[in-house]
Order: structure tokens, then sequence, then C-alpha cells
């Protein structure tokens, strides 16, 4: 039997690791590090130095290299297909490196029941035992870093992503919004008067990016700036709370 722990890693600061994280990193027979092209090698880096510093015994280290995902107009389609591709390069790790079953590992960014796939990919593997151990996500680690509460007093929040702000517009059951996965800063696409949106990239990392302010005022900042971070580094995740005013 293979036990698979998917381990939320918070956005890469060791000091983001749970008690419970580090304990389970340790127990386990194999570790799967992705590995996401040249350009993303900060990411392997950060998975190398945490298992560096918190690894009190010899655990297996396994590279691998990502699949890419077509960028096709079938957005959900890609994705699916996308899927399958690293659930058979899980299984193929799995038969080669853990043979008589085991525990594997995979280091999760933020949480892995938050935007995050790594439960989805595993349902395709019968068998699988699998345990989840959460992490601090990067809606917590922007709003701490910014020194905010997520919610107004009694008020829903909606997280969602920047395809379905720019597709859908601002939903109405809300003033308050977590907008993740938003590679074009979907924000340009609002009437930005009575908004104030709080953004940050990299958090909890040595290069934390932060603005605040009303979207109108700052919008065309961040959107600059979140372009020369990524020429700088060659990715980013960044993450933002829009929130209109009473």
């Amino acid at each position: 039997m293979i036990r698979l722990n998917l381990i939320g890693i918070g956005t890469g600061n060791p000091d983001h690791l749970t008690r419970a994280a580090i304990k389970a990193m340790n127990k386990a027979d194999l570790i799967l590090l992705p590995r996401k092209g040249e350009a993303k090698s900060d990411l392997i880096d950060l998975r190398r130095a945490i298992c560096a510093e918190v690894l009190t015994r010899p655990v297996k280290l396994v590279e691998f290299d990502m699949p890419g995902r077509a960028d096709l107009p079938a957005y959900v389609d890609a994705v699916l297909d996308w899927h399958d591709a690293i659930a058979a390069l899980w299984q193929e790790q799995i038969t080669r490196h853990l043979p008589q079953g085991g525990t594997l590992a995979l280091l999760v960014w933020g949480d892995p029941s938050l935007y995050d796939s790594s439960l989805r990919i595993a349902e395709r593997l019968p068998g699988m035992q699998v345990r989840v151990i959460p992490g601090i996500t990067s809606i917590q680690a922007l709003t701490a870093a910014h020194g905010i509460c997520l919610n107004d007093l009694a008020e829903p929040v909606l997280i969602t992503t920047g395809r379905r702000l720019r597709e859908k517009g601002w939903p109405e059951c809300t003033d308050s919004l977590v907008i993740m996965l938003d590679g074009h800063c979907a924000f340009q696409t609002l009437p930005p008067e009575g908004i104030d949106i709080w953004w940050g990239a990299y958090l909890g990392m040595p290069q934390q990016a932060l603005a605040h302010g009303p979207l109108a005022a700052v919008s065309a900042e961040i959107i600059d700036h979140r372009a020369a971070l990524r020429r700088e580094h060659g990715w980013i995740m960044d993450i933002y709370l829009l929130r209109r005013r009473d």
C-alpha cells in the first residue's frame, strides 16, 4: 500500500511549516520534488532548502520534471489532460522507488485544499491512502503582511480566480474578494472607483512585495511592479484582496 501525505508548506518560508508537516516529512520513505524548468528554478530550490532544514533522518528525495499545460481555449479540458499527465508521472516514480509500498510525501504550496489540484490528481491513482497536512495559505500570509482582517465585521468573503473575475465581473453576493491565480491583473477590468486593494507577491519570502490603496490610485503601480518582478525572477506568485468601501 502507498500512503500519500500531501503536506502544505505555506509560501516557501520554512517558518511556515507546522510541527505536523515536519513530522510527516521525517516519517516519509520518499519525497517527490517537481522541477518546473529553468525559469522557475527558485521553486525547486525552495523545496530543497526546506528539506535540508527540517529533515532529521535520511529520506529519499527524488526530483522529476513536471509536464507543461497546453494553452488551449478549452481551459478545463487542458487542465484535466495536464492532471492525467502528472498522475502518470507520480505513478512512474512510485513504481520505481516504492515497489513494495511505503509512505510518499509531496510538498504543496500553501494548503492542499485551496486552489491546488494535488488531491484531484491523487484520485486518479488507485489504492492510495491519502492524508492531508494543512498549511498556511497565501491568504493568511497576505492579511498578516498587511496587518488586516480578511473580512469586514459579520460580512462574507468570496475566494475566486483572476479568470473568473475577468469573465464574470464582481459577484453580487459580497463586498470582499480574494483573487488567486491571476496572471493578467484582472482587477484592471473593474471600474476602480470605491474599491481598495491589498496586493502581495512572494509572501513570506525575502523578496516579498506589498502594495495597498484605492484601486484607482495604485492599479498601474501594481501592474508595472509585478511585470518588473516577473522579469527579474522569471516567475511570480501573487494574490490580492479587493474590498468595496461603504
